[in-house]
């Protein structure tokens, strides 16, 4: 899951062919089905500006059921966006990067040189998922940024509810439908729509769990099939609450031992940048940094910790901006917390956060009572004391306003082919050990450990991982079970 634990309460193996997945359905050079694909007219950018795609991107729309129990009954557009192959087309290769609650129609364009060689043979294909963004995004008035500010429980709980409230009110209609099977059954009508007979696919992080739940759906659609992050949907809230902080806190500890390996700012031993932050954290609580118009807040000042531990690419953005906080510039500190909640340079905010809470809150018929969820905050606090506020999911599905659901729970892909299931010992946002827990679940899946830093094994550019996959997705060879790819 993209989201970790403050707002979840919700980026060297010698590759083995042992055996082959069954051949890309469409065509080489065949079109793609009846997708009306035209120009993107509303794209934005990291820094939620607008922004203008680049050769070969594309978008479109398809109807699509708003309840799959009645598939003739009311429809919902789903935003489609694809980037072509630049080679001899095999078929369709369809991401959904991660959330839940991300939108794919806008980070596509970001992360297609990322996966340029497997769009030399494959269009790159994403969407917006239902309830996020151009697919009927969950929106909930202005509750997010009084959400993002709430600096204790009880202001949490109390703001969680009306949250919870300002959804009913502004997108009741399709909060029974957010859930995760829904958006699965969504997935192969546009498999269908894309001309392939098999569904070819990479999920990144909650994209694990949506491209779990589609294999056991659909499985014998399952074409060349790539889980990288793998999320466990087992877990109860507390077990994915405290799993996280464990995880978050091994790779603040990995960051301090970097830091100070290389002159760090913030202390002379990893003790020491550990002190530097909570005692910003601290400071925050009784006077927050003025960052123009606007502050810098405690609550804000952990999600702004927390991000850059996604990758370890951005250790030295953190390092740089704890640094300038400490002398009263909070300028990048904000910045990160923005990126973090989906907040817009005009004010605005993107459906990330509502959707988050639609959608986890849909797969899920627990409900905990503010006091349970404060009793899991006190165990977050003894695990990595600088995740002390458990907001966001936990506390708005006490409070939703539509039953949640446990199939998305149950998980058996058999009579589908090999999934690659991968999973990185340094990932922060989805712990190792969700990945063997995934791979068992589906019968039908073909782990790869990945042993270096960041959420998304691929997107390090780690050459074991990139190799492997690559071969996989392009040439069919599926890695040994067990596979093993080094820092």
């Amino acid at each position: 899951m993209k989201k970790p634990i403050v707002t979840l309460l919700l980026g060297a193996t010698v590759l083995t062919a042992c055996g082959t997945a069954d051949p890309p359905a469409a065509t080489p050079g065949k079109a793609a089905g009846a997708i009306a694909w035209g120009r993107c007219t509303d794209l934005l950018g990291p820094d939620g500006k607008p922004t203008t795609p680049g050769p070969g991107v594309e978008c479109a729309t398809i109807p699509i059921p708003l309840d799959h129990a009645r598939p003739d009954g009311e429809k919902i557009d789903l935003a489609l966006i694809r980037v072509k192959a630049t080679g001899d087309r095999l078929g369709s290769l369809v991401f959904n990067f991660g959330g839940p609650g991300g939108s794919g129609v806008d980070t596509m364009p970001a992360l297609a040189t990322t996966f340029a060689e497997l769009g030399s043979r494959y269009d790159l294909v994403s969407f917006d998922p239902r309830g996020v963004e151009r697919s009927s995004g969950v929106r909930c008035g202005d509750q997010v940024d009084k959400l993002m500010g709430a600096d204790s429980d009880a202001d949490v709980d109390k703001l969680a509810k009306e949250l919870a409230a300002a959804c009913q009110r502004d997108s009741g209609k399709v909060l029974p439908y957010v859930g995760t099977v829904q958006a699965a059954k969504d997935l192969d009508l546009l498999r269908a729509a894309l001309g392939d007979k098999q569904l070819n696919y990479f999920g990144l992080s909650y994209g694990t769990h949506l491209g779990a739940v589609y294999a056991t759906q659909f499985p014998k659609n399952v074409g060349r099939f790539v889980l990288d992050s793998a999320f466990d949907p087992t877990v109860t809230f507390e077990e994915r609450a405290l799993t996280q902080a464990a995880g978050f806190g091994r790779a603040f500890d990995a960051f301090a031992k970097d830091c100070v390996a290389q002159s760090c700012e913030l202390g002379a031993d990893p003790a020491a940048v550990e002190r530097t932050v909570t005692d910003l954290l601290d400071g925050l609580r009784t006077k927050p940094i003025k960052v123009g118009d606007r502050e810098l807040t405690y609550a804000l000042g952990q999600l702004a910790i927390i991000t850059p531990l996604y990758a370890k690419q951005s250790w030295t953005m953190l390092e740089q901006a704890v640094a300038a906080a400490r002398k009263g510039n909070a300028t990048i500190l904000l910045a990160l917390a923005d990126a973090y909640t989906g907040r817009r340079a005009d004010g605005t905010y993107s459906t990330l956060m509502t959707s988050l809470s639609a959608i986890n809150c849909a797969d899920n018929s627990e409900r905990p009572t503010a006091a349970q969820s404060a009793e899991v905050n006190e165990k977050i606090r003894e695990i990595f004391p600088i995740l002390s506020i458990a907001g966001g999911v936990t506390g708005t599905c006490a409070h939703w306003p539509v039953q949640g659901d446990d199939t998305a729970k149950r998980i058996d892909a058999t009579g589908s082919a090999p999934i690659v299931v991968i999973g990185g010992k340094g990932d922060p946002a989805t712990p190792y050990e969700w990945a063997p827990k995934l791979a068992k679940q589906l019968k039908t899946g073909v782990l790869v450990t990945y042993g270096g830093e960041g959420h998304g094994a691929y997107l390090t550019g780690d050459g074991c991982v990139t190799g492997l996959v690559n071969a996989y997705v392009l040439e069919g060879k599926v890695p040994a079970d067990g596979s093993t790819c080094a820092a």
